[in-house]
């Protein structure tokens, strides 16, 4: 008996999975969409190691030998599934860059993605507030490219109240002046 309903119960999950998998990518497939990604898997760590500096990659937590993999899956997915890609922006971090480039080949590094992590609080509502405004500005519409969004965990907890596992991604909507409203989750590299 218990190993019925342990199968059942494993059927209900599976299914409740390919549902919010169908669902996410119903709605790229319409076009001029917001996806929030958070950067493939990185080497272990929380952070960057002190004294690390932007423009110097190897000071930096980068991407895993597993992060790579993943990225250039998400972008193949994205090809398979004919998801029609627009703007492509990143943090200026270099496992958000090299994120992006694996998956789409393209990115524009944008200040307004760059990690809010162990900043203070007026610096993190200064970065959301200007992603906020840009996404007001910019124009999306169904039958254009979806803009990719390529940040870090805290600045998608910042916009969204979600927490993102490595190479998770999100569609969302403007929701109000400082939020992201989420429409679908997908895990597309996996």
């Amino acid at each position: 008996m218990k190993k019925h309903l342990l199968m059942f119960l494993a059927c209900l999950v599976i299914a409740r999975a390919h549902a919010a998998d169908d669902a996410f990518w119903d709605l790229l497939k319409g076009g001029g969409q917001i996806v929030l990604m958070r950067h493939a898997q990185t080497d272990p760590g929380i952070g960057d190691p002190p004294g690390f500096q932007l423009a110097n990659c190897a000071t930096q937590r980068n991407l895993s030998a597993l992060g790579r993999a993943d990225a250039v899956r998400i972008g193949a997915r994205f090809r398979q599934q004919a998801i029609r890609v627009g703007e492509v922006m990143s943090s200026h971090w270099c496992r958000c860059m090299d994120t992006a480039r694996l998956a789409f080949g393209k990115v524009t590094p944008a200040a307004m993605l760059d990690s809010v992590f162990d900043e203070r609080a007026p610096a993190t509502l200064d970065k959301t507030n200007a992603l906020i405004a840009w996404l007001a500005r910019h124009p999306r519409a169904a039958g254009r490219g979806n803009v990719v969004l390529i940040t870090h965990a805290v600045n998608i907890h910042a916009l969204t109240g979600v927490s993102l596992n490595a190479g998770e991604m999100l569609v969302a909507t403007l929701d109000g002046r400082r939020r992201l409203k989420v429409l679908a989750r997908g895990t597309p590299g996996r």
